[in-house]
């Protein structure tokens, strides 16, 4: 297996976090929802990341596919998200999902700038 799941653009989902966000959905039991993915104003650096399952279907998304996981993105945040890598970390010192965008230029105390 390998250690991430690769498209030619867009966003990545490492397998850890298709295998993170198949669990959560098995435990809800919602096989309906995919994984989206947002870009909104916010935050020191002017935007922040949104992280959310959804139902919903927007025209212009952008959907990929991750071992049967659908990852979502809406066409404004598509842009910044192209090659970022969203990933899930489980130690003792942290556990969620972590975005690694090359975007991002520079940075601030609360997250990444975009220039």
């Amino acid at each position: 297996m390998t250690a991430e799941t690769t498209t030619g653009d867009g966003v990545l989902l490492t397998d850890a976090a298709a295998s993170k966000v198949k669990a959560l959905l098995e435990a809800e039991g919602r096989e309906d929802l995919t994984l989206r993915i947002a870009v909104q104003p916010g935050g020191c650096s002017g935007l922040r990341y949104q992280l959310f399952f959804d139902d919903r279907s927007l025209d212009g998304d952008v959907i990929k596919d991750f071992e049967g996981v659908g990852v979502v993105t809406d066409r404004m945040s598509a842009p910044y998200l192209s090659g970022a890598t969203i990933d899930f970390v489980d130690t003792i010192e942290k556990q969620g999902f972590t975005i690694d965008n090359p975007n991002a230029t520079g940075s601030c105390a609360c997250g990444d700038s975009f220039h």
